[in-house]
């Protein structure tokens, strides 16, 4: 049977063809309206909520796009739950504007080769997007939908702080979980004077890291750790530095951890340091594995604060050859003590490090992109509505040196130019600064002009899903040149 030739024809309705599932006696597809997108349904309609498209009993139900509904459809297609994805190779696709799933998944079935989070958003993105974590993981579910894609994806709750961060995700649905320690990491610890160390050791909570000082010495130091093509070895001062540094974030990672494993039994961690200030040493990246391993907790993939920068929505700033001396051994350190991935955060744009990623990690990767596909919708916009992207860009210059302030970014406005013609519009996103200035804007941008932007995309969407498309696919495409030889900078 097919379930399309039993589809209402109904002027003003366009049903998306790839959305269209039959399961036992029903048959629910995707369609859109005047008024908005609709999820349609022929047959059992029990648990949903919507108006029959015609006065027969028989005639499909059509329903808004609400949580309550999305809940419903999870429970007939059972495709529409986020799954665990263990260690296959991972890119997550943040989506700020909760329009961008159909574009990323073309994308994905253009390229392949990984496993897809299509649901991921930081609780810090959220608070200034607008949206919830329910919404952030039913925008991405509807995409799912739209598309048609059948396969595992995941759904990941990013830079989570506290405990109520938690319970808030397990609630909506995730399986994936990226804790994020970062407050709790003593920058001070790098670079203070080795005498002043043992006052910062004494102050560690030792209860909680279920642990002395006496103890932790004597399993690190005067050992030699093998590890592939090099050893480790941890000295009093590195071993006390790497311990002041990072103990606090351990024993509130395990906090995290087992309070989640109090909740549900159905989800992945990462635990992530990336967005601290100072690099993580392979000795300090060794450290917190081992602690995370005595402890009982689980993950399955590990930020690291990598050499160099990575910035906001522009390629990586730094040596490439250290990066990749100190990136191979950190691969080492994450199958030696796992296996568990290594995850790339504000992984958007960094082309040149990608082939160095699949190089020494192969599938224990998981790249993190985001901003930049609310980048890629702005240069939709650009080209259909010049005037609204012109006001987007003004008001982002404004506000730029304000918003600038949460994130480590360096563009600079007097770079950012805006004398521009209609059709040299589109090219500015393709500008270091304009593309920084943009990015970190976001939250004041759809604050001030959301329904605008969300409203011509909608008009448009296939600009908007083909600008996605190229743009994620050059992400992917980028792990695929793990042969490439590293060129000098």
């Amino acid at each position: 049977m097919n379930p399309q030739a039993n589809l209402p024809q109904m002027a003003g309705l366009h049903v998306y063809p790839q959305s269209v599932a039959q399961m036992a006696d029903s048959i629910y597809f995707l369609a859109s309206m005047e008024a908005g997108k609709c999820l349609g349904i022929i047959g059992d309609t029990a648990g949903f909520a919507g108006e029959r498209a015609g006065v027969d009993a028989d005639s499909p139900l059509l329903c808004r796009l609400t949580a309550q509904n999305a809940a419903a459809l999870r429970t007939r297609l059972p495709w529409l739950r986020p799954k665990l994805l263990g260690l296959q190779k991972v890119a997550g696709t943040g989506d700020r504007l909760g329009l961008a799933t159909p574009g990323h998944i073309r994308a994905l079935r253009r390229v392949g080769g990984f496993a897809p989070i299509w649901a991921q958003q930081s609780m810090r993105e959220n608070a200034r997007a607008g949206r919830t974590p329910q919404q952030v993981l039913d925008d991405a579910m509807w995409g799912v939908f739209q598309e048609g894609w059948r396969e595992a994806w995941g759904a990941d709750a990013d830079h989570l702080k506290t405990l109520a961060d938690v319970e808030l995700c397990v609630a909506a649905g995730y399986t994936f979980y990226t804790v994020d320690p970062g407050a709790h990491v003593d920058n001070e610890a790098q670079t203070l004077p080795a005498q002043d160390l043992p006052g910062k050791l004494a102050a560690l909570p030792w209860n909680e890291l279920e642990d002395s000082i006496e103890e932790q010495r004597r399993r690190y130091l005067g050992r030699n750790f093998p590890l592939e093509s090099f050893d480790l070895r941890l000295d009093e001062v590195t071993l006390a530095r790497a311990a002041a540094k990072y103990g606090r974030a351990i024993a509130h990672t395990k906090r995290m951890y087992r309070h989640l494993a109090s909740l549900t039994q159905h989800f992945e961690l990462e635990m992530s340091v990336d967005e601290t200030d100072t690099p993580t040493s392979l000795e300090e990246h060794f450290f917190i594995a081992s602690e995370l391993r005595r402890l009982g907790v689980r993950w399955v993939s590990l930020a690291p604060r990598y050499v160099g920068r990575f910035e906001k929505g522009v390629d990586y700033i730094g040596d490439l050859q250290e990066f990749e001396a100190t990136f191979s051994r950190h691969a080492a350190i994450a199958r030696a003590l796992g296996p568990y991935k290594l995850s790339i955060h504000s992984g958007s744009d960094k082309f040149s490090v990608y082939p160095i990623v699949a190089r020494h990690a192969g599938d224990l990767a998981h790249l993190k992109t985001a901003g930049t596909s609310y980048l890629e919708a702005l240069r939709a916009i650009a080209g259909v509505d010049p005037s609204l992207f012109r006001e987007v860009l003004i008001f982002a210059r404004q506000n730029y040196e304000r918003d600038r302030a949460t994130y480590h970014v360096s563009a600079e406005l007097a770079r950012v130019p805006v004398e521009l013609t209609d059709g040299q519009l589109p090219g500015i996103l393709d500008s270091f600064d304009a593309r920084q200035v943009l990015h970190v804007t976001f939250g004041s941008v759809l604050d001030r002009f959301g329904p605008r932007l969300k409203e011509v995309l909608t008009q448009h969407e296939e600009a908007h899903y083909a600008a996605l498309e190229a743009h994620l696919a050059r992400h992917l495409l980028a792990f695929s040149l793990r042969n490439q030889p590293l060129l000098d900078q």
